[in-house]
């Protein structure tokens, strides 16, 4: 078996009686772009902060190929960090911002040089070296920040919501220049978002923060196809909950009864189920048509709003029992005169949709 590069071993952080951090184990190969994502104080930058050496965990161990971490200090463990706060030095140029590490290190001034040059053009900055960061955009600081802690070749990037300070366009685009550094450079990444289409967008792999636990590690389309837990199905995307009855399961698939009494098979069940359990049906807006299809299960919904998203329109409905419904169709599959509110039906896939226990 090969041994991981990176590896977070019953990680458990307690500050006092509360517990930030519970049990985390994860192994990280070499190159890797992972994100830790969840909601605010769900243990994500706790976690990180571990791995960097900025915090002692209270137990557990982070080990960089195979050694451990925990007696090096923060200063000596040679990793990259990249903050929301761009920490650059106001009164130094932008040549001199990156080649500080470098020069900290003591590297000969001729490797100093080529390595500023070399990071600038990595990150498109060469024309601005002679500038200061007051000068700059929010976006070129981020990006002098990020060749900085690469410019010393750290073997790991840590990244702790480096963009949540810039406006969607700028996030986007530097987004797009992240995921191009790390295809160039190959370096490893573990990357802190609460931003779910960021880690999306960025990721490798997403590791779903909850409660200071993992609640599922794997792709972005692992996530948001295969949710495992209804929380995963929640925070992943958007997603319609709607109250069910479970009358049967077979070979996985499951056969429900919805609050109208229609009756729906061939559900994904998400655990195991006794008759006449309640249950939760997730269903995600995509998901549903304003067309019947073969083998399409319906659902009688009162339209109480139609917004154009371009793409897409959102509509706003509800069932007879009062649950809400988002249902995002195409543009081209809504016509004018679909757009007055008035009762109807939607239908959508059964095998798109997930059981989950109430």
């Amino acid at each position: 078996m090969t041994q991981p590069f990176l590896s977070i071993r019953n990680l458990r952080k307690a500050f006092g009686a509360i517990t930030a951090v519970h049990d985390v184990t994860l192994d990280i190969p070499k190159g890797e772009f992972l994100t830790f994502l969840g909601p605010s104080g769900s243990g994500k930058s706790t976690t990180l902060y571990a791995i960097a050496g900025f915090q002692d965990p209270s137990s557990g161990d982070v080990e960089l190929e195979g050694r451990s971490l925990l007696a090096v200090p923060s200063h000596r463990r040679n990793i990259g960090m990249v903050f929301q706060r761009y920490t650059l030095f106001p009164h130094l140029t932008v040549a001199e911002n990156v080649a500080f590490p470098l020069r900290v290190r003591r590297r000969p001034e001729a490797e100093v040089k080529k390595k500023v040059a070399d990071m600038l053009a990595l990150v498109r900055l060469e024309s601005f070296a002679q500038r200061l960061p007051g000068a700059l955009s929010g976006g070129q600081q981020q990006r002098v920040a990020l060749a900085r802690a690469l410019a010393y070749d750290p073997p790991i990037l840590l990244m702790d919501e480096p963009l949540s300070a810039l406006d969607k366009k700028l996030r986007e685009e530097i987004q797009g220049e992240i995921r191009r550094i790390h295809r160039e450079t190959g370096v490893t990444i573990l990357y802190v978002t609460h931003d779910q289409e960021e880690a999306l967008h960025l990721s490798d792999r997403i590791a779903l923060f909850r409660d200071g636990r993992i609640e599922q590690t794997g792709s972005g389309e692992d996530l948001y196809l295969r949710p495992a837990t209804d929380f995963v199905a929640g925070f992943i995307g958007n997603s319609n909950f709607l109250a069910a009855e479970h009358l049967d399961t077979k070979d996985g698939t499951a056969t429900i009864r919805l609050a109208d009494g229609s009756v729906v098979s061939g559900v994904r069940a998400n655990g195991t189920f006794g008759k006449g359990q309640k249950t939760r049906l997730m269903i995600r807006p995509e998901a549903f048509g304003m067309v019947r299809r073969p083998a399409s299960a319906e659902l009688n919904v009162e339209i109480v709003d139609v917004a154009f998203y371009g793409e897409r329109r959102r509509i706003v409905a509800r069932t007879a029992g009062g649950e809400g419904v988002d249902i995002r169709p195409t543009s081209a599959a809504m016509q004018l005169q679909d757009l007055t509110p008035c009762s109807r039906q939607v239908f959508f896939d059964p095998t798109a949709a997930f059981l989950f226990p109430a």
